[in-house]
C-alpha cells in the first residue's frame, strides 16, 4: 500500500499533526498532483478554526499549491494535461458549472465554489486530488515556491488591479506591504500605473521604492493618508491589501472623483464609510474575490514576463505548525511556503 504525508488539524483550532494517508486514484474529471510547494495564507486560519460552514475534520489546509500532474481521472483528456505537467491550484479549486454565476461564466463567485482545504484536502501535503478545471499551467520560468503563492496572493492582487477602472498613467495606491501588498506594488508598477505604496513606518520607504513604487506614504507620519493622496492628485484606485478596516477607511477621501476602492484585505470589522463620502465624488467601493484558474495562469505568465516574484521563506512540510504560527504572528517575510523534496 502506497502512502503519503499530510499536515492535518483534527479539531477546530487544534495543533498541526503529520499523518499518513493511503494514495487514491483520481475520480472522473479529477487529477492527482504531486505537491512540490504550498503557500501558507491567512485565509487558511478560517479552515483551521472552523470559521466557515461545512468543514469536516481532520482538515488539511493549503490553497496555494504548485506541483506536477501524477495521475489523471476519466474525462480529463480534453484539457490536454499529461503526467509530469507543472500545475498550480489556488483559492479557485473548481466550480459546480450549473449555478447562476457559473452559467453566466462568472466562475469565481460560484455558490458551490470548491476551495482546497474547505471543499477537499488542500496542499499541506505531499499529494492532492483536485478538479481538472482548477488547474493552471506554470511557466517554466517560475519555481514551484514562486508559483504557489501566485495562485492566491498573486492572482488576487493582479486581478484586482487589471479589473479595476485604472488605466496606464493613473495614480494607483496599494495599502499594505505584506504578503499581498508587496506583490500589488510590483504589479501596479508593471502595469504602468503611477504607484503609491502606503504602509506604517518611514523605514519601509526604501523597500517600497525597490518594489517599484513611485511614492511612499507613511500612515504613521501624522499627515492623514487621504490628505497625502490628494496632494498627489487623488488616487484613481486604492487597492486595499491590508486586512484592517480602519486603515482602509482612511483612504476613501484620498480617492479622486470617480475613484475606486478595491478591497481584498479581509477584516470582520465594519468600515466607517459614510454615503456622503461616496455620493459627492461618485466614488465606488468594491470587494474582489481572487480569480479563476485562467486568471491564475494569466498572473503567472505576466509575472514571468516582468520578473515579478513573491518574497518567500521556504520550509519543509514537517515545519507546517511553525510556518502557520509565523504567518499568524505577522512575522513571515512575506510568504511562508511548505516544500516537499
Amino acid at each position: 500500500m502506497s502512502t503519503y504525508r499530510v499536515a492535518q488539524v483534527t479539531s477546530a483550532g487544534g495543533p498541526f499533526q503529520l499523518a499518513e494517508r493511503e494514495v487514491s486514484e483520481p475520480g472522473p474529471c479529477q487529477v492527482r498532483i504531486a505537491v512540490e510547494a504550498c503557500g501558507v495564507c491567512h485565509s487558511d486560519s478560517m479552515f483551521v478554526n472552523a470559521a466557515v460552514p461545512g468543514l469536516t475534520f481532520p482538515v488539511v489546509a493549503g490553497h496555494e499549491i504548485a506541483g506536477r500532474v501524477e495521475a489523471l481521472g476519466e474525462g480529463t483528456q480534453d484539457w490536454g494535461y499529461q503526467a509530469g505537467d507543472r500545475v498550480a491550484v489556488g483559492w479557485f479549486g473548481g466550480s459546480c458549472g450549473h449555478c447562476p454565476s457559473c452559467r453566466r461564466g462568472d466562475f469565481i463567485v460560484c455558490v458551490n465554489l470548491k476551495v482546497p482545504g474547505w471543499g477537499y484536502d488542500g496542499g499541506f501535503a505531499e499529494k492532492v486530488i483536485a478538479p481538472v478545471d482548477a488547474l493552471a499551467r506554470i511557466p517554466e520560468a517560475l519555481a514551484a515556491s514562486d508559483a504557489g503563492p501566485m495562485a492566491c496572493a498573486g492572482v488576487t492582487t493582479y486581478n484586482g488591479l487589471r479589473r479595476s477602472s485604472a488605466r496606464p498613467g493613473d495614480l494607483v495606491a496599494v495599502l499594505g506591504l505584506g504578503g499581498l501588498g508587496h506583490l500589488g506594488v510590483q504589479y501596479a508598477a508593471a502595469m504602468g500605473f503611477e504607484t503609491v505604496a502606503i504602509a506604517r513606518g518611514a523605514e519601509k520607504a526604501d523597500f517600497a521604492k525597490q518594489l517599484g513604487a513611485h511614492h511612499y506614504v507613511d500612515s504613521t507620519s501624522g499627515t492623514p493618508v487621504a490628505e497625502a493622496l490628494q496632494s498627489l492628485g487623488g488616487a484613481s484606485v486604492v487597492l486595499a491589501t491590508a486586512g484592517h478596516s480602519e486603515a482602509i477607511t482612511a483612504t476613501v477621501d484620498g480617492l479622486a472623483p470617480r475613484g475606486e476602492l478595491v478591497v481584498i484585505g479581509a477584516d470582520p470589522e465594519a468600515m466607517g464609510i459614510s454615503p456622503l463620502q461616496l455620493i459627492m465624488g461618485g466614488r465606488v467601493v468594491r470587494g474582489h474575490p481572487s480569480g479563476t484558474s485562467r486568471d491564475v495562469q494569466d498572473t503567472m505568465e505576466f509575472s514571468a514576463l516582468h520578473g515579478i516574484r513573491p518574497m518567500t521563506e521556504n520550509v519543509p512540510l514537517d515545519a507546517a505548525a511553525e510556518a502557520y504560527r509565523k504567518m499568524l504572528d505577522g512575522k513571515a517575510r512575506f510568504r511562508m511556503v511548505l516544500t516537499n523534496g
